[in-house]
């Protein structure tokens, strides 16, 4: 099973793909030079594989690479994540 974090900005989110189908995402929006994380979701009966964390892991590795904003993390979810991540810390100060 092949699960990748794809980008969809046409619906603001990140989608969670296995195989084709789409199991979780990760809400956002735009302002500016920030990216607000707003809500995450992963379906009911895959919460406890860990795929919510490789979800928000994938979502601010794109937006690391692919952009300068800031990240807004408004979902718990996210922001507990993030606090746990030293490393992507310096999301949260970014100064495009």
């Amino acid at each position: 099973m092949s699960v990748t974090v794809e980008n969809r900005p046409a619906q603001n989110q990140y989608a969670l793909v296995e195989d084709g189908e789409t199991i979780g995402f990760a809400a956002y929006d735009v302002a500016g030079d920030e990216i607000r994380f707003t809500h995450t979701e992963i379906e009911p009966s895959r919460r406890r594989a860990g795929l919510g964390a490789q979800l928000v892991q994938g979502a601010l590795d794109d937006v690391r690479a692919e952009s300068d904003r800031r990240v807004v993390p408004l979902c718990p979810f996210v922001v507990e994540w993030i606090d746990e991540h030293v490393d992507y810390q310096e999301l949260l100060r970014r100064q495009p």
